[in-house]
């Protein structure tokens, strides 16, 4: 059994991020420099600063900046090089001024200027990979949201589907509003509403175009509680047609239901 293991905030309980970990681990004791890939919100500027604790963090696309670090720094942690305007003058400066460089990107990406001062090459895979770790996340980030809200650890995860579209930071924010919202009171939620209305209200027809607000959560919390179309209409007290073409009219939202 994989145990879980939070290090620095980076979490290590699959077999994957386990192994991601470890290569930083013996890069902490190497002075090689070193790329890590991976999507947005993986873990990528955390493992980096595992590495090299006491850094320098700048984002390559902050080329004057990045330039001046360069000048001034024996280590750096470069985020994002990818998007550097000039990868040819970052290297060279590197090699110039004898630098140690932990680099990020976003994707895996061959250029002939960077292949030579990278020794280590690794990917953290994106969360839909990575299963154990998103359940411990989940109680990562409830345990953050009930210190900020001063509520109990408790968060009811029954209908909680993992919102992985950006990893860990999508994730963090749809445990932080779901935290946020299972107390919610309704005089609450219209507040929250009208406050949404207010600033997208304009048009001559804002009652079809916002009716959706209402009847897609509405219909997606039937569905998931009654389990069939029909049982749902009764309940709503409406005919099977009519919410057909509701569900039809909502289709965009409704995907997958």
């Amino acid at each position: 059994m994989v145990q879980a293991v939070d290090v620095t905030s980076f979490i290590t309980a699959s077999e994957a991020s386990t192994e991601a970990f470890k290569t930083a681990t013996l890069l902490k004791t190497l002075t090689v420099n070193a790329l890590i890939m991976g999507e947005v919100g993986v873990g990528k500027k955390t493992l980096a600063s595992f590495i090299l604790p006491d850094a320098s963090i700048v984002d390559a696309s902050n080329f004057d900046e990045l330039l001046v670090t360069l000048e001034s720094s024996r280590e750096i942690i470069i985020t994002n090089i990818e998007t550097s305007p000039n990868l040819k003058r970052l290297v060279d400066s590197i090699n110039e001024n004898n630098i140690r460089v932990i680099a990020t990107s976003k994707q895996s990406f061959t250029n002939e200027f960077i292949e030579d001062i990278f020794s280590v090459k690794f990917d953290i895979p994106p969360l839909k990979e990575r299963a154990e770790d998103v359940s411990i996340l989940v109680k990562q980030f409830t345990k953050e949201a009930s210190k900020l809200f001063g509520g109990s650890e408790d968060f009811n995860i029954t209908n909680f589907k993992a919102d992985l579209s950006n990893n860990a930071k999508s994730l963090k924010r749809q445990v932080m509003v779901n935290y946020l919202l299972q107390d919610i009171k309704d005089n609450e939620l219209m507040e929250i509403m009208q406050n949404y209305l207010f600033e997208k209200m304009g048009s001559n027809s804002d009652y079809r175009n916002y009716l959706y607000l209402y009847e897609v959560p509405l219909i997606k919390a039937g569905l998931s509680k009654f389990k069939s179309q029909l049982q749902l209409a009764d309940k709503l007290g409406l005919n099977r047609n009519t919410l057909r073409k509701k569900i039809s009219d909502n289709k965009e939202y409704l995907q997958g239901e």
